[in-house]
């Protein structure tokens, strides 16, 4: 998770081996994609049907396999939507390359060679007392912002240097194991979840202001932290409840450094513990292997399924355009230049987040565009990967919740971004 500098960009080194395992594979990437989404389909529906006793004797597969319907007819649409963009097949409308043709080709490679590593890795980050050091070191940075344990830092650096992915999995793996409670895991999936650096150079490459990317992802960072610090305090991440995945309450913060005990040295001491109790090397091993199953059956899938569905809707329907229309005003009493082209953008990022800097690309005004860039990336929330991560993982969010999130996050985000805007333009 540490960040380096590779041919002049600063990445981490898993978003790094991602791409080497993705130049490794070359198309043949598409095939072992579409044929793991297969194998989760079939799995799955052998496992609902005959109920085999290996499955039966085995937790892993137990929980791997024994999905409720409404997940089940998920890895359905999943298994066809993959097999549809794959071979061009069927309605132009689920395989185009706007839709699921965006999602197979451009989105999952990525997605299915961090899983594999973030799986393999996992073990390794949470084992030996790295986030045990982190959290009492930011506890008190953390906690007075955002209400989150300083260990949380660790997964917010990853997604903000790495990739979005990364941080959710390793917030749902840490959830899954008691580290975060469901309020704080929510909080993290949705507020930290920023896609890389990279990307948003990307982003702002696509509306022609490459420029001016110092200005743009300061007024990424500025709004995106004011937006972490405001939205969690509002309903509906305010509601979940601040328990553990099994219901328990937490008995007490264990980052509150003891009386006559420096940052540092307890900071030493907490990670030395549970670096003492670290499992085999073995047992590492399988639980690797374990995780890097888990991601790649359960989730791959989801934002096949999701990521399409939302896709098309954003494409081949007004939904987003009708959604948009109330920010009209709003738009136009923060005088934004072409304010009903503009609030078109709005919500349809809720599909993919890529899809209002393509719809802004032909508005005329540079600070317009500049506005339409940044909001796309501080929204956070996309169906096409994020929103379909946070679904297909143990986080407990509703696809309601996420939505108005999504929501709030715009509302927050828009006055802070048009106001930096102007100090741009």
């Amino acid at each position: 998770m540490t960040p380096v500098s590779i041919d002049g960009a600063v990445t981490i080194p898993i978003a790094a081996m991602a791409g080497l395992i993705k130049q490794g594979l070359g198309d043949y990437i598409f095939d072992v994609i579409v044929a793991v989404i297969w194998v989760t389909a079939l799995t799955t529906i052998i496992a609902k049907v005959v109920k085999p006793d290996v499955v039966n004797r085995s937790p892993f597969l137990s929980d791997l396999l024994y999905v409720s319907n409404a997940w089940f007819v998920t890895r359905m649409l999943g298994a066809l939507f993959a097999t549809l963009a794959f071979y061009k097949v069927g309605p132009e409308a689920a395989w185009a390359d706007s839709t699921g043709g965006l999602v197979l080709f451009d989105l999952m490679p990525t997605l299915f060679a961090v899983f594999i590593l973030a799986g393999l890795l996992m073990p390794l980050l949470l084992n030996f007392g790295l986030l045990e050091f982190i959290g009492v070191m930011l506890t008190k940075v953390m906690r007075p912002l955002f209400n989150l344990p300083g260990r949380s830092a660790v997964s917010s650096i990853a997604s903000w240097l790495g990739d979005g992915s990364v941080g959710i999995l390793m917030t749902s793996k840490q959830y899954e194991q008691k580290i975060f409670t469901k309020r704080e895991a929510a909080i993290i999936g949705t507020n930290f979840s920023l896609v890389s650096i990279t990307f948003t150079l990307v982003i702002i490459s696509q509306v022609k202001l490459e420029h001016m990317f110092a200005s743009f992802y300061l007024t990424v960072c500025v709004a995106g932290i004011l937006a972490a610090i405001i939205v969690p305090r509002l309903p509906p991440l305010r509601n979940i409840p601040n328990t553990y995945i099994d219901g328990s309450e937490p008995t007490k913060d264990v980052e509150v450094i003891p009386a006559g005990k420096n940052l540092v040295g307890y900071g030493v001491e907490m990670a030395m513990e549970r670096a003492a109790k670290a499992p085999s090397f073995g047992k590492l091993v399988s639980d690797g292997f374990k995780n890097a199953i888990e991601m790649l059956f359960a989730i791959l899938p989801v934002v096949m399924a999701v990521g399409t569905i939302a896709t098309m809707i954003a494409e081949f329907t007004p939904v987003f355009n009708w959604l948009g229309a109330p920010f009209v005003p709003l738009l136009e009493l923060m005088q934004v230049p072409e304010a009903v082209a503009a609030s078109k953008t709005m919500v349809v990022g809720f599909a993919d987040m890529f899809v209002p800097s393509i719809l802004a690309a032909s508005i005329e005004s540079d600070m317009t565009r500049f506005i339409i860039a940044a909001l796309s990336v501080t929204q956070l929330i996309f169906m096409s990967e994020v929103g379909a991560l946070l679904l297909g993982s143990k986080i407990p969010v509703t696809l309601t919740q996420l939505f108005i999130v999504f929501i709030l996050r715009t509302l927050v985000t828009l006055p802070i971004i048009v106001l930096m805007a102007n100090l741009f333009f």
